[in-house]
């Protein structure tokens, strides 16, 4: 039976053969940027599998996942940067750095107190890099780093807020009890409802049924930027409620709109039965519908 480590040479190989010539056409013109499209999609179906506990289709997923490093990482080792070898032995060495508490002498009892470690060697290594790049320490002295630095603007706007939130949290920024974080939501509503009595006449209406995209009401570019600004100050509240209870809200919320679909896909084949489409509907049906949805849930649950 082959190993761990002969079977990820093998995977190895034939990523590095589907990229030399005579090998796959299509693999062979994909590029850095090319790839980070299905790098992210990829990583959403890993979570998708891990919410519905498949785990046949996780360990699918998760050699789709791993690759996308091998796919990177051939890419460099063509380009003359780096190849698996140095990721390996990067990640490695973070692991065992990154953990004194189980390769050296440091105690660490509790996840907490993990953390704190971390991130303490995570500024440590920063500092380092810093020093070996010359000019740029004196700097770094004079200006210490923030405590948000590191959290990529790239990842999604939820894991984004939560992460910043969690790093103010860590230096004492945050709320004594989760009262004041509903005052909070309360006070960020009264604020765009505010804003919306700068709305045109009659106020604001949903699109107009049947035709995406249409019926949307003309507002001015500044009201706009209001009204987005007060939504995503809403929508941080509502994040950092999720972190207060230890909840992730990508996953929350991923667990509302399955459900959504799942409840108005129920609906559709309701009216499906009467040989109708949810537009032929009126929204009293639709409601009932929907409500008739939930119960068949509940009931099932």
């Amino acid at each position: 039976m082959s190993s761990t480590g002969e079977r990820f040479e093998r995977a190895v190989a034939i990523m590095e053969r589907l990229r030399a010539p005579g090998g796959c056409p299509w693999d062979r013109e994909q590029t850095f940027d090319s790839i980070k499209p299905y790098t992210l999609e990829e990583a959403y179906e890993v979570l998708e599998a891990i919410d519905n506990r498949d785990w046949d289709e996780l360990t699918g997923e998760l050699g789709d996942l791993l690759l996308q490093v091998l796919f990177y990482a051939e890419m460099a080792k063509e380009q003359g940067t780096f190849s698996i070898d140095e990721v390996l032995e990067r990640l490695s060495k973070k692991l065992v750095d990154r953990h004194p508490h189980v390769f050296g002498n440091v105690k660490a009892e509790t996840s907490s107190e993990v953390l704190r470690n971390w991130e303490a060697l995570k500024a440590e290594e920063k500092k380092k890099r810093l020093e070996a790049g010359g000019g740029k320490a004196a700097k770094a002295e004079q200006e210490p780093e923030s405590v948000l630095a590191g959290v990529s603007s790239g990842i999604p706007a939820l894991l984004e807020a939560f992460k910043l939130s969690s790093r103010a949290a860590h230096v004492g920024f945050d709320w004594p009890e989760i009262g004041g974080l509903f005052e909070k939501l309360n006070e960020e509503a009264g604020e765009l409802q505010k804003e919306l009595e700068q709305f045109p006449q009659p106020g604001p209406k949903p699109l107009a049924r049947g035709v995406a995209g249409s019926g949307g009401q003309k507002v001015e570019e500044d009201l706009r930027r209001r009204l987005e600004d007060e939504v995503g100050d809403l929508l941080f509240v509502v994040v950092n409620i999720a972190r207060y209870l230890s909840l992730d809200p990508e996953s929350a919320l991923k667990r509302t709109n399955r459900k959504f679909k799942r409840r108005f896909q129920w609906l559709e084949e309701k009216l499906r039965d009467q040989g109708r489409l949810p537009q032929d509907a009126s929204m009293d049906e639709l409601e009932s519908l929907w409500q008739q949805a939930k119960q068949q849930e509940n009931g099932q649950g």
